[in-house]
């Protein structure tokens, strides 16, 4: 008797374990199945914000190309886009991250309305100043008709004015060069080579510049960006400032002249690697701009 309610007892105890693996199981299946729905609903999420940035980079590369001239803003902001949508493809899905970067796209598809709102007005502004500039010379054209004389006069005022007063380098070259003992000079791209680096420019001509003595600054940068020479320093009425190699000067008649000058080698010998040579006008314009490799 004894025996049979021991062996029911553990019947029922095996059905009860029976119940609970059972349930486990089930369970178990169910949060597997739960995760790879989660997963799969972040990584479609994740391809959508993939698809709205690209969608916005589309349309500024679009805006960039309309544009007349480059706008350094819309390119940046494209290629602001360009960084998140690599930081998007390679991150680890997850509901704060996406969040995160839904609520950014937001953010730039603001900013784009307000770029291209600027590009518009921009483009606008443009337009009407070209307007202008045509009723501007219409008007002139029909001075004809009253004094012949009065349109020259403002023929060459106009292209005077387009000229500018402001001086610039129709060339510019720069070359290593070895002195002989004769006081020949020959090119050399080698740095041991070299004793000095002969610096020419043709200053373009321009007839309502003011003549008379003129001075341009070189200013010569060894491979790690340090000036050769004296490097003195000089200031403009604009605060900004630049030290430079050396000052040349020159008299200045309206018409196109060419100068040269020299950087003697520092002590020692010229560094291997790559040279950048400015040249800056007295107000500290930056005329032009001069790249070599001395190997």
């Amino acid at each position: 008797m004894t025996e049979t309610k021991n062996n029911n007892g553990l019947k029922v105890l095996a059905g009860l374990l029976g119940v609970v693996l059972l349930g486990t199981i089930i369970y178990t299946v169910s949060l597997y199945q739960d995760k790879k729905k989660t997963e799969t609903a972040m990584t479609q999420e994740k391809q959508l914000v993939v698809e709205d940035l690209n969608s916005l980079k589309s349309e500024y590369d679009k805006a960039i190309l309309e544009s007349n001239a480059t706008n350094e803003e819309l390119v940046s902001a494209r290629d602001n886009i360009s960084k998140y949508i690599d930081s998007v493809q390679n991150m680890k899905a997850d509901i704060s991250s996406l969040s995160r970067y839904r609520r950014q796209v937001g953010v730039l598809k603001a900013e784009r309305e307000q770029l291209l709102k600027q590009v518009d007005s921009l483009q606008k502004s443009n337009t009407l100043i070209a307007m202008q500039r045509d009723s501007t010379y219409t008007e002139l054209e029909k001075q004809t008709v009253f004094n012949d004389s009065l349109v020259v006069q403002n023929t060459q005022l106009a292209d005077a004015v387009e000229k500018g007063s402001a001086l610039n380098l129709a060339k510019f070259n720069v070359d290593a060069v070895k002195e002989r003992n004769s006081g020949k000079l020959s090119s050399t791209n080698r740095a041991k080579r070299a004793d000095k680096f002969k610096i020419c420019f043709t200053v373009a001509d321009n007839v309502i510049a003011e003549a008379g003595d003129r001075e341009f600054y070189l200013e010569v940068l060894d491979p790690q960006g340090n000036v050769l020479g004296e490097s003195y320093s000089k200031t403009n009425d604009d605060g900004a400032s630049v030290t430079y190699s050396k000052g040349t000067s020159f008299y200045y008649e309206n018409k196109s002249l060419d100068v040269c000058d020299y950087i003697s080698k520092p002590t020692g010998d010229f560094q291997e690697g790559n040279y950048m040579v400015n040249v800056y006008d007295e107000g500290l314009k930056l005329l032009g701009t001069s790249k070599f490799t001395m190997k």
